[in-house]
Formats: structure tokens, sequence, C-alpha cells
């Protein structure tokens, strides 16, 4: 009884937002965090924040092959 293993949570920024937060997903070895990837999913090729996005998602890319 009792013996489950807990993970700390480790907090992490993230490269959208910036801000430190614990959950998220981890790609190649950037961290985005669930509000961010919520919003990034929902939001519409149109609108004004999604090429934000696309440049940040390429910083990931730019600092592996660098």
């Amino acid at each position: 009884m009792g013996d489950a293993i807990h993970e700390s949570l480790v907090a992490h920024n993230c490269i959208i937002c910036g801000q430190k937060k614990e959950n998220g997903i981890m790609i190649i070895s950037e961290f985005i965090c669930e509000d961010c990837e919520h919003e990034m999913i929902s939001t519409d090729v149109m609108d004004a924040k999604y090429p934000f996005f696309i440049h940040q998602m390429r910083q990931i890319f730019y600092r592996k092959n660098a």
C-alpha cells in the first residue's frame, strides 16, 4: 500500500509563451506547455497568431541543426 511511484514534475520554459510550466510536450529538446499546445491546435491558419506559432516552432529545428 502506498508504494506508487510519484514522478516529480519538473518545470520547463515553454518555447512558445516563455513561461515556466510543468505540463506539456517535448519536441526534440524543446518544451511546449499544454496551454500553448491547445491554443496552437485550435488556431485557424487565417488567424493573425498562426505565423507567430510557425515562427516559434521553426526555432526548435533551427537550434537542432545549428
